[in-house]
């Protein structure tokens, strides 16, 4: 799911920053008196924030850190860290998709395998953020670490693997305790015993200020949601027409929703099988709650200025803006707070016991471990429940705006065809909302967002800042190539746009292969998506075989596996004989394994094969890319 980058060698360096001070790290290094540098591969913002987090630490033994992002600097540099003195590279890297290095590590990740540089006077540690769901678990933090061991260097502390399907804060937790003594054994230093929090950033208020240089929600160039200018992407997102907004499910308690977002005159391109990025928006009614518990006026004008001066991050998010935009569009007010944010803000309760139940949970004890796990985590307590929950803990607003994590954009996959609908984006999306342990009533930020976008006459309350990006996810080359799609739930949204795209082939004469669909969802009178479209496709035969699963229909439970194993010959006829190709979207954690388990199974069984070669045959299939995955946790 990677962009397109212009391929390292000699073109790449047309595209580097002309002064050579610039793109290099070791310069900006020397020159502010740092000695370590952490990089990270970043989707979500979370490895920013644990490679923010070890800089930050750094102070604490006497050394010096900076956080780089790998896009903005020349990598080849790294064979020249051992100029600095006590020098160390560590590399925060998260995985995307399947197997993937983030977009911003794509230059980085096709520099080392190109790489022949003697990397031997370098001394480096890799934390990589994963999840066990995914097939490829942990992939380009195993591969940053192996490879520069590959090319001489050092590493002077073992790989940490993060697992975002258990807890990822208490993995890198336990790594970091384990890291930084590390360091100090390796280059002879101790702890200076500095345990305070400094500050990254100072607030300035704006009391004169021009409104019309005030952020009010942008994400890139100030004002570019009233002058809009193609291309479009993550930092110039279009703002799109919500045209349609239908409630999808006859019943049952979940909202299940279709959206269609017009993108007439934005010039984006987009291929069935491609996400729709969208910014969300927080509910404001949380807003007005924290601004109220810290009896602030949220409609003070300010700026979070970095008091580091050589930061190329002059802001944690557009300044100057509101405190009321800052919480509405920037921050991240509705999920559990990591470790960090506690430990800092411990310092602003009053109250004693109050104060050390915050530390105790930021600590890396067992019992403070335990503790953040059940009183934040399993409560999904946000920062706004702790408030509630901490009567003395009220610290400065401008404090707790520096250390909440940037609210990210949500990513759907296109349920649309853009060779029927050119002009248009189709979303299909379940509202998530759930009663935490506390008894609060928990909301999915974008969903319930999307949910309130009606199209209505005047317009403005049903625009959607959004993006697409470019996804692996595609239908075969050769129309007449037979695909087989299993996407239960929402996960059908993809498989919308590929039926919709074979029936159009099909309407220009061309030879379409069979087009299977395994879809599944609670009951057949409630929660049936796309009820109509889909006997519509199979009456006019672009959908050659529809089958659906009723989990709850009846006694025992029925999954899309249970009826791909009811239907085994004619999958291994289609994978076998017809070359067919494989499609699984929805949940990664269980139908996905489910659903490749009763693959590993066909195949041993019709191939004749050992269960290790029926393994590797489904392994071949996904490298092939006849076997794709869209999956989320």
């Amino acid at each position: 799911m990677g962009c397109a980058y212009s391929v390292p060698g000699e073109e790449a360096a047309v595209a580097r920053p002309a002064s050579p001070r610039d793109s290099s790290f070791i310069e900006k290094m020397k020159k502010t008196g740092r000695n370590i540098v952490v990089f990270y591969g970043s989707q979500t913002g979370t490895a920013e924030e644990f490679a923010n987090r070890l800089s930050k630490d750094a102070h604490r033994y006497g050394l010096r850190g900076m956080a780089a992002d790998p896009e903005e600097y020349d990598l080849s540099d790294l064979s020249r860290l051992s100029e600095i003195d006590k020098s160390l590279a560590v590399f925060c890297m998260a995985t995307y998709g399947e197997g993937d290095p983030t977009d911003n590590a794509q230059d980085f990740y096709d520099w080392l395998q190109e790489a022949d540089t003697d990397l031997s006077g370098l001394r480096f540690a890799v934390f990589g953020l994963g999840n066990k769901t995914y097939e490829h678990f942990n992939a380009m933090g195993k591969y940053v670490d192996k490879r520069l061991e590959e090319l001489g260097a050092q590493r002077i502390f073992e790989l940490g693997l993060g697992d975002d399907d258990g807890n990822l804060e208490e993995d890198f937790i336990t790594w970091r305790e384990q890291f930084w003594p590390a360091v100090c054994e390796h280059f002879g230093v101790e702890a200076t015993g500095e345990e305070s929090s400094i500050r990254q950033y100072e607030l300035v208020v704006h009391t004169d200020v021009n409104m019309s240089k005030v952020y009010t929600g942008e994400m890139g160039r100030l004002k570019s949601y009233e002058n809009q200018k193609p291309p479009f992407d993550a930092k110039n997102p279009f703002l799109a027409m919500v045209t349609e907004n239908r409630k999808l499910n006859e019943g049952g308690e979940r909202h299940l929703m279709h959206l269609e977002l017009d993108i007439s005159n934005s010039k984006i391109r987009y291929e069935s099988g491609d996400h729709v990025a969208v910014y969300p928006a927080n509910d404001s009614s949380l807003v007005n709650q924290i601004g109220e518990i810290l009896g602030t006026d949220l409609d003070t004008i300010m700026s979070l200025n970095n008091l580091d001066e050589e930061s190329n991050k002059k802001h944690p998010f557009p300044c100057p803006t509101s405190y009321r935009t800052a919480l509405t569009y920037y921050l991240d007010i509705t999920n559990p707070p990591r470790t960090n944010v506690l430990y800092e803000l411990a310092q602003y309760a009053t109250d004693s016991s109050e104060q050390e139940r915050l530390r105790k949970m930021a600590s890396s004890s067992a019992e403070g471990k335990a503790l953040y796990l059940s009183w934040v985590v399993e409560a999904r307590r946000n920062i706004l429940a702790i408030l509630q929950d901490m009567p003395s803990l009220r610290p400065p607003i401008d404090h707790l705006c520096e250390l909440l994590p940037r609210l990210q954009a949500r990513y759907y996959s296109i349920a649309s065809s853009s060779k029927v609908h050119p002009n248009a984006i189709h979303i299909c999306a379940v509202t998530v909302e759930y009663e935490t342990k506390t008894g609060r009533l928990n909301k999915g930020v974008a969903t319930n967002w999307l949910k309130s976008k009606v199209p209505n006459e005047n317009g403005s309350n049903s625009l959607v800042p959004m993006y697409v990006r470019k996804s692996q996810f595609r239908l075969p080359f050769k129309p007449s190539t037979p695909v087989i799609m299993i996407g239960p739930g929402t996960g059908i949204a993809p498989f919308i746009g590929f039926i919709q795209e074979r029936a159009w082939l099909k309407q220009q004469g061309k030879e379409v292969g069979e087009t299977v669909l395994y879809y599944g969802c609670r009951h057949e009178r409630e929660d049936y998506l796309y009820r109509q479209e889909l006997a519509q496709f199979q009456q006019e035969g672009v959908l050659t075989q529809l089958n659906v699963a009723f989990s709850r229909d009846q006694a025992e439970k029925v999954y899309v596996q249970h009826l791909l194993k009811k239907n085994k010959e004619n999958i291994w006829k289609l994978l076998h004989d017809g070359n067919a190709h494989i499609y699984v979207c929805g949940d990664a954690r269980n139908m996905a394994r489910d659903v490749q388990n009763t693959f590993y199974e066909i195949v041993a069984e019709y191939g004749n094969m050992s269960q290790s070669q029926a393994t590797d045959y489904v392994k071949k299939l996904m490298t092939k890319g006849r076997y794709s995955l869209d999956v989320w946790s």
